[in-house]
């Protein structure tokens, strides 16, 4: 169906079941397929999506069992969201794509490019959750209560529908089990170019230190940048800034140095960078 906004909401069947997408209209290249994170759908993802569509074909699907895609039996982990992204590709006939994860949606791109490296153009994973920084539970629980407090008001009546629809006891569950999951580990052996990007006042994030040792450790095809005034829902927060850092990045802007980025956008890391 048909907006007018310059996109198109569609259904596609995954496994036998319905899944919602949103696409743009117009745009050439290898489409962006943008990745939600846990207990949420992917309308958060809309605002920074807009800002990449102008050049670029866009698409923002619910993960099976998100948002306005069929319920499902049962909470799918990481992996099986990994395999079902995969099959969403297959039904929307794109055999490569710019993976633009956020939260849990970066430990889902990150698994599409260990699984499927073919299929995997570039990775931008805004806010990659998981790991030993959200370790224990009690922490990380902490940590996203204090996330809330940072985000913007906004966010609230995007958000609250979906987490109250994905229900309480599913969003714990599926939030241990993104503790568990080995992000950093994942990040650097990613085996496409990469895009890290942080928010400076995320509290799932790792601290600076930590962060500096990632660097140290950064593959070649891993380049790292901080939105500093952001919280963990940089895609909703900061669209323009994001969209930009992302459209530099794609057009290798960044590696060549003539990158025009906005205030408060900051490239801690680029491939061949002495550590």
């Amino acid at each position: 169906m048909a907006t007018d906004d310059g996109w198109v909401t569609e259904h596609v069947r995954v496994e036998g079941r319905s899944v919602h997408v949103r696409r743009s209209v117009g745009g050439s290249g290898v489409p962006l397929v943008h990745i939600h994170g846990f207990a949420i759908s992917g309308t958060y993802l809309m605002p920074t999506a807009r800002s990449l569509a102008g050049r670029r074909l866009n698409v923002v699907p619910d993960l099976p069992g998100y948002g306005r895609s069929e319920r499902r039996d049962h909470v799918l982990d990481v992996r099986a969201l990994a395999g079902a992204l995969l099959a969403i590709l297959d039904a929307l006939d794109i055999d490569k794509a710019v993976l633009v994860g956020n939260s849990m949606g970066c430990p889902i791109g990150l698994e599409v490019a260990h699984e499927a490296p073919e299929r995997v153009h570039r990775l931008v994973l805004v806010s990659p959750a998981g790991g030993g920084q959200n370790q224990p539970l009690a922490r990380g629980l902490g940590q996203l209560a204090l996330d809330v407090m940072r985000e913007s008001p906004r966010m609230a009546p995007v958000a609250l529908p979906d987490y109250l629809r994905f229900g309480p006891v599913n969003g714990l569950r599926l939030f241990h089990e993104l503790t568990l999951f080995p992000s950093l580990e994942r990040l650097l052996h990613t085996p496409v170019p990469t895009l890290a990007v942080l928010g400076g006042r995320d509290p799932l994030m790792p601290s600076p230190s930590r962060v500096g040792e990632v660097v140290r450790l950064a593959p070649e095809q891993l380049a790292v940048a901080v939105v500093e005034q952001a919280a963990h829902a940089v895609n909703f927060s900061h669209p323009e800034e994001l969209a930009k850092l992302i459209e530099a990045w794609l057009d290798g802007a960044l590696l060549a140095g003539g990158a025009a980025l906005p205030a408060g956008v900051r490239v801690v890391h680029l491939p061949g960078d002495a550590v």
